[in-house]
């Protein structure tokens, strides 16, 4: 179960940095769009992207989130790829998504497929000034 004060941030228009492991072991890092449900962080992200082979490879991954009207309030997730989605879901949230950030549905083109990466929180720690 996701924590009040971190559901809060990945709810919110919010952006994220996303930390996989690469194969040699290198953590490697991307700023995202988040989204989250009652219990999972949710990444939402393209299947050819190197981000996606190292969580299917290494499902452990961290999660920072930062509150936009104050970046000293953030929560930091640490925690495991549970499940990807694709298809209609990935596709619809990647709208929703971008609804939330961008004010319109998603315009960039697709490349691949959208995967949505279920994160389950194993560590979950909020700071606030």
């Amino acid at each position: 179960m996701l924590e009040e004060g971190v559901r809060a941030l990945a709810k919110g228009r919010n952006f994220a940095a996303l930390t996989t492991l690469l194969p040699d072991g290198q953590p490697m890092t991307h700023v995202m769009w988040i989204d989250c449900d009652d219990e999972h962080i949710l990444i939402n992200t393209e299947a050819h992207r190197q981000k996606v082979r190292n969580m299917r490879r290494d499902p452990r991954v961290t999660v920072a989130i930062w509150d936009a009207a104050d970046p000293y309030t953030y929560a930091e997730v640490r925690g495991e790829v549970v499940e990807m989605v694709a298809g209609p879901e990935a596709r619809a949230h990647i709208d929703e998504l971008s609804m939330k950030y961008n004010g319109h549905e998603y315009r960039t083109q697709i490349v691949s497929e959208r995967v949505i990466a279920r994160v389950k929180p194993l560590r979950q720690r909020l700071r606030t000034p």
